[in-house]
């Protein structure tokens, strides 16, 4: 029986700049593991975009595991649909080959939340047919999904940083330069009386 993982992680970026930035994913210092995108194909149907890509991702593996699977990489196709009127980003993988030993697919769905949140909620299968072994194969799959998962969204807020960067309120300055205007003046006081109260006791 497939093993189950899902988690929910919030952007502090729009929805428009979550799927923006969403096709600039890759590079970016979290994905060292990840060789090559390739499009396979892309259209517009009823007023979304459907996108089929190819994946090529490093593939360490333990020393226990590499009887059953001793590729250096492996293959993943990713299904996306953006559908812009309502807001939704639905994006669907797997990998490919493998998959007796270890199947994995993954569906993660980016919804706004208010003007400038953006919640992805994402759930994962992982499954395998070796006999014997298929309960520990599962178990290191979602642990190392997990930890996947966790890199690809600090990569992922990476990317939207530098496309996004964000701007500091002119008030937020204003008040800040004030602080240390003040702060300034206050030390050049206490230093001056620190002066004269030297000088007095000479």
């Amino acid at each position: 029986m497939a093993r189950y993982f899902e988690n929910t992680i919030v952007f502090n970026f729009s929805w428009d700049q979550v799927a923006r930035g969403y096709w600039k994913r890759y590079p970016n210092p979290q994905s060292t593991h990840v060789l090559s995108e390739d499009t396979w194909s892309r259209y517009v149907k009823d007023g979304c975009l459907y996108t089929k890509r190819l994946l090529t991702k490093t593939n360490r593996v333990p020393k226990w595991g590499e009887r059953f699977f001793n590729a250096k990489s492996v293959k993943i196709i990713e299904e996306s649909v953006v559908d812009p009127e309502k807001k939704v980003l639905i994006t669907y993988t797997r990998n490919l080959g493998y998959t007796k030993v270890m199947s994995v697919v993954e569906r993660v769905e980016y919804r706004p939340s208010g003007a400038s949140q953006t919640v992805a909620t994402r759930s994962a299968w992982v499954d395998s047919q070796v006999f014997g072994f298929s309960r520990a194969i599962r178990a290191f799959g979602v642990d190392r999904f997990r930890k996947n998962a966790s890199q690809m969204v600090n990569g992922f807020n990476y990317v939207l940083h530098n496309m996004f960067p964000r701007q500091v309120p002119q008030h937020t300055v204003t008040h800040t330069l004030k602080e240390m205007r003040d702060a300034a003046a206050a030390a050049t006081d206490r230093a001056k009386a620190n002066v004269l109260s030297s000088v007095n006791r000479t």
